[in-house]
Order: structure tokens, then sequence, then C-alpha cells
């Protein structure tokens, strides 16, 4: 399936959603054309009757096809695009590694440091209002990223995959969070190369 017949779809997004930026870059990287709707998640716009029959979960993002076909999930749609592409790795251990690492960024990384990044910057909860398990489980989901990125560049394989872009999403703005990842450096480092391959803004200048 090449790039056009994937294309043509619309990808409703919160442009500050890390969640929401995973598809829109893997399809940029690939090529593929959408149209992007913004809906902002702070204002209730996932809550409207019009975007509720689009995706009853009240979530973004969600993509949809001119066919009818919705998708949501995040990493769901960055499958979906991503099948038969150099971001999955051909190797099947590592395919299976580039899904764990899917897996795990929606469990224990994104339910931390997305959650406290929300209501640190954009709800302007001080520490005190926030509860302090998000910070050491972020902080310790930083830890894991930076044992496995000992000796390596990415998280599967030896490329670019999307494991990396699932995982870029929200660590390259944990700093929103309170979370300093230059106390990881291999960690800095690979959000660094991975914006760079990606094409996107660095979101901090990071000493390492």
């Amino acid at each position: 399936m090449s790039a056009s017949d994937l294309g043509g779809f619309t990808l409703y997004g919160d442009p500050v959603s890390g969640n929401c930026l995973k598809p829109k870059w893997t399809a940029d990287l690939l090529g593929i054309p959408y149209t992007w709707v913004n809906v902002d998640v702070v204002k209730g716009e996932t809550r409207t009757l019009e975007f509720l029959a689009i995706n009853p979960a009240g979530q973004v993002p969600v993509a949809r096809w001119p066919d009818g076909r919705v998708l949501p999930q995040s990493n769901a749609i960055m499958l979906y695009l991503a099948e038969g592409t150099r971001l999955i790795p051909e190797d099947r251990f590592a395919r299976a590694e580039a899904f764990s690492w899917l897996f795990w960024e929606q469990y224990s990384h994104e339910t931390a440091i997305a959650v406290r990044r929300f209501q640190k910057h954009y709800l302007k909860k001080s520490d005190t209002e926030i509860d302090p398990a998000l910070l050491v489980r972020g902080n310790n989901a930083l830890g894991v990223m930076q044992q496995r990125l000992q000796g390596r560049d990415w998280f599967a394989g030896n490329d670019l995959s999307i494991a990396d872009i699932a995982l870029v999403a929200y660590t390259r703005v944990a700093h929103e969070g309170g979370f300093d990842i230059r106390l990881y450096p291999a960690v800095a480092r690979w959000v660094s190369r991975t914006e760079d391959a990606l094409g996107i803004p660095h979101a901090q200048e990071l000493l390492v």
C-alpha cells in the first residue's frame, strides 16, 4: 500500500498534545497527505455532540477517512500509517520490541509525564496540588529509558522507529512537567537525535 492509498484522511487533534503529534509526525515523515483539524481539549471541544459523533470516547487524536472509516488512539494510527515502512523494523524480534515500547509508553510513561505536564503547565497547578507520585513515576520512567539507551541510538532495531516517535512526544517536553532530562544524558541525546530525524524544532536547549 502506497502513501497515496493511505492519504486524504482527516486528523483531529490538539497541537499541545504529544499523543496527537505522534501520528502527525508519522504522516509528515512518510509523506502521507492529510488534513489537520484543531480540537481544543481544554475548551471541551472533544465533548461536543459533533465530535462525539466521530469518536464516542471523546478523545483525540482520531483519524477519519472519506469512506467513513474512523481510527482512534495515537499508537494505532501510527501503526496503520507506518505498516510496511522503515518505521516498523523488518526483524521479527525488533518489531516486537518496538510494539512493546508502544505499550509501555501508554501505560508507564504517558500516565506520569504527560499527566504531570498537563496539570503543571496547562492547568497551572502548584507542585503541592499535584500528586507527588507522578514525579516519582515519571523519573522512574526516564530511568528506564536511560538504561535502554546506554550504548544504543534507538529504542528498537538500528534506526528510527515508531517506538522512538511514541516516546519522544512527551519526553521532549518533560521539563514543562517539572522533569529535568539533563539528569538522564542518554535520553537527552536521544531526544535531540529524534527531533532531528523527524525534522521538528528542538523543544529545549539541552546541556549534554
